[in-house]
């Protein structure tokens, strides 16, 4: 069985960044859950993670950045790369299948399997099936309008969930 998509987006404006998520979980030509949650706040609520991926993998991947800051009081760059190097070398962790974002008050990463760690130019990435569309519209509103990150990532969200079939508009957003 094949878990399909998400659409996660994180938008850094104004010195505030919000990441939102879509809820719907699907399974082969299902969806079978509306209101998940796939970003939340981690690392005394100082952190905020969103998931594109298997569930059980976003938790797992989820749980080892958490002890990584631990041990790296809370250096996020350094929790990540370190994050990324278990991952792509673990003979286990190499199987998870999922990417996600990490942001904290000043740095944003996309972090994956194949080692990237990757801090995108202009304060704006997307990942999971919609997260390309989420992206392009994020970065329109934020050239266009003065609206701010929540609502940058509000409208992105419900422009992604109208054209992909694996995004849908029950969106969490964190913000700090």
């Amino acid at each position: 069985m094949k878990t399909r998509g998400t659409t996660i987006l994180a938008v850094r404006r104004d010195g505030k960044v919000a990441v939102a998520g879509d809820g719907q979980v699907t399974l082969q030509e299902s969806v079978i859950k509306h209101h998940a949650k796939k970003v939340r706040r981690i690392y005394n609520d100082k952190i905020i993670v969103g998931f594109a991926g298997t569930a059980a993998d976003a938790l797992n991947l989820s749980e080892r950045l958490e002890a990584k800051l631990e041990r790296y009081n809370g250096n996020l760059m350094r929790s990540a790369v370190e994050l990324a190097r278990d991952w792509r070398t673990d003979k286990f962790l190499r199987r998870l299948e999922a990417v996600m974002i990490a942001v904290d008050e000043s740095r944003m990463f996309l972090i994956s399997g194949n080692g990237d760690v990757i801090e995108p130019d202009e304060g704006i990435i997307g990942i999971g099936s919609g997260g390309v569309g989420a992206q392009a519209a994020a970065k329109a509103l934020f050239k266009h309008s003065d609206l701010d990150a929540g609502s940058i990532v509000e409208a992105a969200m419900k422009i992604a969930a109208s054209i992909c079939i694996y995004t849908n508009e029950e969106i969490t957003i964190e913000e700090l």
